[in-house]
């Protein structure tokens, strides 16, 4: 029964979506799409909820493939062709179409990407969607969600689209497979559908075997993105590789793997593939509804006098962390309150970070966005919205690998949300490692709904499982912000050990020789710094002390309370200053420093100590640092007698000249900007009152701007289906003049009040009749018949309805025989008669 049921479910749901200029596109599409396909189409188009659609009509003449009006709870079968209906939504649930009214009080209606989301959760991998000719940027979250769920995109090139707004949209999300004139899309269609991996004809199976392929695609992709995908699961690795060898059309793997090497442009396609990020504004409302309403207010509350910091990990194209920012200024104006906030977002696509980094987003982010934010914190430019200076410098966006660089410190929230599923646990648990490193204490981690914290559960306390919002613990096994988190261990279970194994091969001789220098160096240093060299200390550029070199009792001390490597706590009160602000003018100039202290009292002890600061040569993917070489004599009366030979910087007298300059620079500051204050409180006030009325007027616009578009839409396809239709009646026209001009039998129609409505050209042997008679009563022109009045007849047949014949005689002699019947509209209504004469 179930295999029956089968036969009846569509290989791939086909969703076409289109807007204005779409239906000679959609006509293109399926003129040539086979009649026998295995195919189920549903076309979403913008339609005017005022006038009737002709859709249905007009299509049909252009496929043989069943046309027809999509009706709430219809299932989608093979070779059927599904319209929406004006005024409604269209879903899709286990195959079956899904109605629902529009409701256009909650912003812009987008009804392709309504469907589109709905079609990539319901379908998955059998989705299709293709996106042709229209305005705006409907289509674009929906691309999204189908590429994400593993579905293919077609797009309509913008040579061939009469409005373009739609397709170059989808085309700069860079997920469109192809991108190709309508009349090409179903060859491509059904070649891609055909390829053995993409029908699972071949199984996975196969790639899993071929390891040396396999290994060596991980290899380019290593080499050209810097990323080593051995990391992430087998199922997704291979199911995104699949995909790309049936869109290329390769035959196997090792086809494929030539490709690669031909085509360097495939090894991007294939990285972006694998990185695929589906992210919105307020994705998942109930998330970001708890975390206004309980997180996010606590988190500033405890965060009064220094510095908030979020962290979003895997932050794709921003929508999250620019949702983040708004709703922390949202929090702020309502508690009335200050704090600096900062938020770093961060993600191992460079391409999706540089999007992220500019704020500009398509206007279908209307649909996520509530209205009084989107007119608050974002900025209307042609047919894009720019998010708002303020909420842009709240976010710092950078490139950055979970896996291989090290985490951000001092963090107070962090939302890594649906990217933990693409890892193998054992990286999980590596990446929950940084995240405990990276949380203060009470810190905050949200997670995806699919997510757990896994073996790191001790380290957090779960406060909305629904949601997956948790908190951090101080249990003993909790790793501290002085230890770093371990290395990811290559241990694994079933089929991940091969991938691991991968993994071993492309990296493994490499770290091996690396741990051998560092245990050669350190041997070194032990010896040397003991016996030849100086007090050292090896410092990054966030002052952090990561090494040190001899006996540093004088100099370096770890304070009470929690442990802390930063050289301005563990230095020596008198050389904490001197040394903080040195690293400090080394990093920024990068060139070396050296000064003489004279007179430190250590102890019991007055030391003249010579400081060296020295950058180290910068290598790429690793740390800015420096080392500090500390060099030290006791000063004796003598040697202090003849100090003053030496070149010494004097701490004090340098700090009291400094503080003297700046304190007259204040003044001055203060005298300048008390008087610029007095000038701007009356601009500000007056600036303030038009802006208000201007926000309001924008509010206005924005609105009526969007309805004017959906309108312009909405009539564009009225007028291309009415168009349509003048053409089918010219047509039609034409047939009606041909026939009655060649039959070669005089005809003439009358209408409801007995006028002339049409004749041949044969009926002048009859009836006196020019063109411009067209429209007179029949009464008033003049006939050739004798001995019968025609008038009287045509008279009955109108009124009874009933047909006449009669054999009828001109004056010339010529007999006709003259044929009376009603002219039918329908069964029960009539409009007329129709007469025709026949010679005989």
């Amino acid at each position: 029964m179930s295999s029956n049921t089968d036969t009846l479910r569509p290989t791939h749901y086909v969703a076409v979506g289109a807007s204005a200029g779409g239906l000679e596109a959609i006509e293109a599409f399926f003129s040539r799409m086979p009649v026998d396909t295995t195919f189920g189409f549903i076309v979403v188009q913008h339609l005017s909820p005022d006038y009737k659609s002709l859709m249905v009509e007009i299509l049909s003449k252009k496929t043989s493939i069943t046309v027809q009006r999509a009706e709430d709870g219809m299932v989608v079968r093979p070779a059927n062709i599904y319209l929406i209906p004006p005024r409604k939504n269209l879903t899709i649930y286990h195959g079956t179409l899904m109605l629902a009214e529009q409701d256009h009080n909650r912003g812009l209606n987008l009804p392709i990407d309504v469907f589109l989301r709905s079609l990539a959760e319901d379908q998955g991998e059998r989705a299709v969607a293709v996106i042709l000719s229209g305005t705006g940027s409907d289509g674009t979250r929906g691309v999204r969600a189908v590429k994400q769920a593993g579905g293919m995109i077609m797009v309509q090139d913008e040579e061939s689209a009469r409005f373009d707004g739609m397709p170059r949209a989808a085309m700069a999300t860079g997920l469109a497979d192809f991108v190709l004139p309508p009349l090409e899309m179903p060859r491509q269609l059904l070649a891609f559908t055909r390829h053995p991996y993409v029908n699972r004809v071949q199984k996975a199976q196969t790639i899993h075997a071929d390891e040396d392929a396999l290994t060596r695609i991980f290899a380019l992709l290593r080499e050209r993105s810097k990323v080593d995908f051995s990391n992430y699961k087998p199922s997704t690795v291979i199911r995104r590789i699949e995909r790309r060898i049936g869109i290329t059309q390769t035959d196997d793997i090792d086809a494929y793997l030539a490709h690669l090497y031909a085509q360097p442009t495939e090894i991007d396609i294939l990285f972006r593939e694998l990185l695929i990020g589906v992210t919105s504004f307020f994705r998942d409302p109930q998330v970001f509804e708890y975390l206004e309403s309980s997180i996010l207010p606590e988190v500033l509350e405890r965060g009064e006098g220094r510095d908030i910091r979020l962290w979003v990990a895997g932050c794709s194209t921003g929508e999250e962390a620019y949702t983040l920012a708004i709703l922390i200024r949202e929090c702020l104006l309502r508690q009335d309150i200050v704090r600096d906030v900062k938020i770093f977002a961060t993600d191992i696509d460079r391409d999706a970070v540089r999007v992220a980094a500019t704020g500009i987003y398509p206007e279908s982010i209307a649909a996520d966005v509530p209205a009084h934010l989107l007119s608050r914190y974002f900025i209307r430019h042609e047919d894009r919205f720019r998010i708002s200076r303020p909420v842009r410098e709240m976010v710092v966006f950078a490139q950055h690998n979970l896996i291989k660089d090290p985490p951000f410190t001092r963090i107070d929230l962090i939302s890594c949300r649906n990217l933990l599923i693409y890892l193998q646990p054992v990286l999980q648990n590596h990446v929950m490692e940084n995240f405990s490193f990276s949380l203060n204490d009470e810190g905050i981690l949200v997670l995806g709904t699919s997510e757990t914290t896994g073996e790191m559960s001790t380290h957090f306390k779960m406060i909305e499982s629904r949601l997956k919002v948790y908190r951090t613990t101080s249990s003993a096994g909790s790793p501290s912000r002085s230890d770093r988190p371990s290395e990811p261990v290559a241990a694994a279970t079933s089929t991940e050990n091969r991938f691991l194994e991968l993994q071993r091969r492309f990296g493994g001789e490499r770290r091996r020789s690396v741990q051998t220098e560092d245990r050669v160096l350190e041997r070194f240093l032990d010896v040397a710094g003991s016996r030849y060299l100086p007090v050292t200390a090896i410092v990054n550029d966030e002052q952090e002390v990561l090494h040190v070199i001899g006996e540093s009792g004088w100099y370096f001390r770890i304070p009470s309370g929690r442990p802390s490597m930063e050289l301005g706590r563990i230095a020596a009160a008198p050389l904490a200053v001197p040394l903080t602000t040195g690293i400090t003018k080394v990093f920024r100039e990068n060139t070396e420093l050296i000064f003489e202290l004279s007179g430190l009292q250590m102890e019991d002890r007055s030391l003249d100590v010579t400081v060296r600061i020295v950058p180290l040569p910068r290598r790429t993917g690793q740390d800015a640092l420096a080392a500090i070489f500390l060099e030290s004599e006791l000063t004796t009366p003598e040697a202090a007698g003849q100090a003053g030979a030496a070149a010494t910087w004097n701490l004090s007298r340098e700090a009291e000249q400094r503080i003297h300059d700046l304190e007259q620079e204040l003044q001055m500051s203060r005298e300048n900007l008390q008087a610029t204050v007095e000038e701007l409180e009356t601009s500000n006030e007056e600036l303030q009152a038009t802006n208000e009325e201007l926000l309001a007027s924008n509010e206005e616009l924005q609105s009526t701007n969007e309805e004017l578009q959906s309108t312009n839409e909405e009539l564009y396809t009225v007028n291309a289906e009415y168009h349509g239709k003048i053409m089918e009646l010219t047509e039609l026209t034409n047939d009606v003049e041909n026939l009655l001009s060649e039959a070669r039998i005089g005809t003439l129609l009358l209408d409801e009040k007995l006028a002339v409505r049409r004749f041949s050209r044969e009926l002048s042997a009859v009836f006196n009749l020019r063109d411009s008679d067209i429209g007179r009563p029949i009464r008033d022109v003049s006939h050739r018949i004798v001995g019968t009045d025609p008038l009287e007849l045509l008279q009955s047949v109108d009124t009874t309805h009933n047909p006449e014949e009669r054999e009828v005689e001109t004056e010339d002699g010529r007999w006709y025989l003259l044929r009376a019947v009603p002219y039918v509209v329908t069964a029960q209504e009539y409009a007329g008669v129709v007469a025709t004469f026949v010679d005989v």
